[in-house]
């Protein structure tokens, strides 16, 4: 009889044993949200947009296959790691999004470490730092970024061996990149050197009317951003220009836009360019001098500034000779630094 009741006694504790679910279940809150619904994805395998209530709180469960996802709210993106059964819990300011970004719940573990590789990878490169060294520095910079992500990806070996091999197989393609980039920059430093006269323009078109020579600018710094109507990462940049310009409004410091918008990407006709051009800078409000090169990526300057890519910006001081030929966005804060070292 004894046994009979232990047999039964197990048999009711398999029996209550709950069964993994075949879902994930993924809700938290979001603080100053950016939109009323977040987006749930993984390249074109998975889609799913969660509603985002008004208070920010968000509740779903998503049938998926193991794997990173990410996450977007509008304006934000992160990772999260699901698989069926888990429970994630996000907590978020959006304000403030990669420094606050939290998961809690069942198996959050892989969640979190995206988390913190997003910081890691965000604070390891300096760009500015970069292009400011030597080419041999810069060699034994890019062998020291490769040994600390190696160290970073290894340190959690509970860490699902798909993440920790997916971010080692993206180190030397994001190298490789990061040295063509960067790479160029040093090659042009050295093409266009600091304290050297810089190449000149003459005569072109100013939005305001006439037109405008580098020679008549002379007397004050120039910062001067080579961009065109098409150039996505151009318009990017122009809410904090407008800003730069409002901030050093009374500083010695004049700003200046070039356009090289050309025949190739208007119709075959440098006609629509110019008028792309002026109806861009209006539409925009664009402030500062706002200039058109007449040829284009063929313009003298353009090629004397041996420029192949767009945004570019140029620093050059009251003399007319040159601070640097590959200068910092806008919306970089390294070049409200640069501008305050010189006491502009």
């Amino acid at each position: 009889m004894k046994k009979v009741l232990m047999c039964l006694a197990g048999l009711a504790i398999i029996a209550c044993k709950q069964e993994p679910k075949d879902y994930a279940t993924f809700s938290g809150k979001i603080e100053n949200a950016n939109s009323d619904s977040l987006f749930v994805f993984q390249s074109r395998n998975y889609k799913k947009t969660i509603k985002v209530n008004e208070d920010g709180t968000f509740s779903d469960t998503l049938k998926v296959n193991p794997g990173v996802y990410g996450i977007y709210d509008g304006k934000e993106q992160a990772f999260v790691y699901l698989k069926n059964d888990a429970d994630i819990k996000l907590s978020v300011d959006a304000k403030n999004f990669r420094e606050t970004i939290k998961y809690e719940g069942k198996d959050v573990e892989n969640s979190n470490f995206l988390v913190e590789k997003a910081r890691f990878e965000s604070g390891l490169i300096d760009l500015e730092a970069l292009k400011n060294l030597d080419s041999l520095g810069f060699e034994k910079k890019l062998e020291s970024l490769k040994s600390e992500m190696m160290a970073f990806y290894d340190k959690n070996k509970n860490i699902d061996s798909s993440i920790i091999a997916t971010s080692k197989s993206q180190i030397n393609p994001m190298l490789m990149s990061l040295k063509r980039y960067v790479g160029e920059s040093i090659k042009l430093r050295s093409q266009l050197p600091k304290g050297s006269e810089s190449p000149s323009f003459k005569d072109y078109e100013n939005y305001a009317g006439g037109t405008t020579s580098l020679e008549e600018l002379k007397g004050k710094y120039v910062y001067i951003d080579v961009w065109a109507t098409w150039c996505a990462p151009c318009k990017v940049e122009i809410p904090s220009l407008k800003k730069l310009d409002e901030d050093y409004k009374d500083k010695n410091i004049t700003f200046v836009s070039i356009s090289i918008d050309d025949a190739r990407a208007h119709k075959g006709s440098m006609e629509n360019a110019n008028e792309a051009w002026k109806a861009m800078v209006a539409d925009k409000e664009l402030t500062g001098v706002q200039l058109f090169a007449p040829n284009g990526w063929q313009s003298d300057f353009i090629k004397d500034y041996k420029i192949n890519g767009i945004p570019r910006f140029i620093l050059i001081d009251p003399e007319g000779k040159i601070v640097t030929p590959d200068a910092p966005r806008p919306s970089d804060e390294q070049l409200r630094t640069l501008l305050d070292t010189l006491n502009i």
